[in-house]
């Protein structure tokens, strides 16, 4: 892998379970019953599309499509809503994972509005098709507060990442 001049250091692999762990962490923090805005960021969005940029290979549309449907019957809502939103986050975030990397965490969050924009636009496309309220202007507010915490889940999810391994005299890295 080619490194700009002033680029991180290499990061461990990721353990699956710590993937798994913080998906379905995100899950529950966005089942919290503190009722839900049209202005609230969609923190499992978020994760999806995070692994799915840094881990494309394990984490793809599947499973984008299962948490989507998990939302889905968790708010109620129309079947296949947040599932086809995720799967759409999903590829997105798979097609735009390389040319995202090279740039920094807080570049690649401006660039990262437009598709969390699209996310809820077709969240609320389809639940305006299935006869639902349009729920105000502050549905604006939620993409911008998910690209403000993409560098916050940058910081946490590859924390385990950076860790050192164990020095070794033969191995300088």
């Amino acid at each position: 892998m080619i490194m700009r001049p002033g680029q991180q250091q290499l990061l461990l692999p990721v353990s699956p379970v710590f993937i798994w762990a913080s998906l379905i962490v995100a899950l529950l923090l966005d089942m919290l019953p503190l009722g839900r805005g049209a202005w609230t960021p969609d923190l499992l969005a978020l994760v999806i599309v995070f692994w799915s940029v840094h881990q494309p290979s394990r984490i793809g549309i599947g499973v984008a499509f299962v948490f989507g449907l998990c939302m889905d019957v968790h708010q109620s809502a129309l079947l296949g809503q947040h599932a086809l939103s995720y799967t759409t986050l999903g590829f997105c975030a798979i097609t735009l994972h390389r040319r995202l990397l090279w740039y920094p965490v807080l570049l690649q969050a401006l660039q990262l509005i437009p598709l969390f924009a699209l996310s809820h636009l077709i969240e609320l496309a389809i639940r305006m098709i299935g006869g639902g309220v349009f729920p105000g202007w502050s549905l604006l507010i939620s993409p911008l507060l998910e690209a403000v915490f993409w560098p916050l889940a940058s910081l946490l999810l590859l924390a385990p990442q950076r860790r050192t391994p164990d020095p070794d005299a033969n191995r300088p890295l």
